[in-house]
């Protein structure tokens, strides 16, 4: 398989937040014209408006996500660092569902269930993992809601107590924390890494599809 990157466009042209820019742009070229007779105040207008554009940049390059599949690994990247998985540590890749009184109601996340968690684990990005014990709380509580066991949300939102891997290996403090945390999100939804729909440049169901694709291919690779 070919290596495919994938880009999410966070600001499309006919996005609010694209009108608002051209808006400002706009009002900032008029206001150029009307105080061209005054150098001074033209010139601070000017600053402004290239201040502003250099903000609106920063703020788009730090909300871009993207995505890179290898014919061995799937990987996610974002401003702050990102995490990577072998297709061989992948047991399924789907659609999240949530059971909601016995009806199966597709959710906005992309999920995927690990073999082993230990080299996800020691791949990601602390202030990635940070993120998405901090971001995905609605989804882990949704989760919980739908479960019929027992649990206090404040207990596993935040869940700091030692995790041993299958293999023995013990992890504390932050790797802790997202252990335990993929081990509540897949009593929930059987998947332990989640990706939003939002973050992606196509459908949930045609991501699916292609990481799928590739993750065959990668299963029959190996059994050659």
């Amino acid at each position: 398989m070919e290596t495919l990157h994938i880009t999410h466009q966070p600001i499309q042209l006919s996005s609010p937040g694209a009108k608002l820019l051209a808006a400002i742009i706009l009002a900032g070229l008029i206001s150029l014209v009307v105080l061209a007779p005054n150098l001074q105040l033209a010139i601070i207008t000017l600053i402004a408006v290239l201040i502003f554009l250099g903000f609106a940049q920063w703020l788009v390059h730090k909300s871009t996500v993207s995505y890179t599949l290898t014919a061995s690994h799937f990987q996610q990247h974002l401003h702050k660092g990102g995490w990577v998985v072998k297709w061989n540590n992948i047991g399924k890749i789907g659609i999240c569902h949530y059971d909601n009184q016995g009806w199966q109601q597709p959710l906005p996340w992309i999920g995927i269930k690990l073999k082993q968690y230990s080299p996800y684990l020691e791949s990601i990005c602390p202030r990635i993992a940070t993120d998405i014990l901090l971001s995905q709380r609605a989804l882990l509580y949704m989760g919980m809601k739908q479960s019929i066991l027992n649990a206090h949300f404040e207990d596993i939102v935040l869940d700091s107590k030692p995790y041993k891997s299958e293999q023995g290996r013990e992890y504390r403090g932050l790797q802790a924390m997202l252990a335990n945390r993929m081990n509540y999100q897949r009593s929930y939804f059987d998947y332990d890494i989640f990706i939003s729909a939002n973050d992606i440049d196509r459908s949930a169901e045609e991501f699916v599809g292609l990481a799928r694709r590739y993750l065959a291919a990668a299963e029959s690779e190996g059994m050659n």
